[in-house]
């Protein structure tokens, strides 16, 4: 397993070396959604009403923007971490 933004992570991922990154979720209390971010692939941000939902979504975008950057297929797993928002 490799983590996406790691030296050589793409080189890895199209070897076929499966890939992982982090994924944070906060919960949006104004608009009553999940907002996913990772800080590991640029342009990964999603919203959701549910947790389950906003897992599938972000695993989904994740799958999309890994394609679009290696031209080809990998196999990805996520770290979901959970932050819980503060009200302002």
């Amino acid at each position: 397993m490799y983590r996406v933004g790691m030296p050589g992570w793409k080189l890895a991922a199209k070897m076929g070396v499966p890939v992982r990154l982090r994924i944070n979720i906060t919960q949006d209390l104004e608009a009553n959604v999940y907002v996913a971010e990772s800080p590991d692939l640029d342009g990964l941000i999603v919203e959701a009403h549910t947790m389950d939902e906003i897992k599938t979504e972000a695993l989904a975008a994740a799958g999309i923007l890994l394609e679009l950057e290696l031209n080809t297929k990998a196999h990805a797993q996520a770290d979901f971490n959970w932050h819980s928002a503060v009200p302002a």
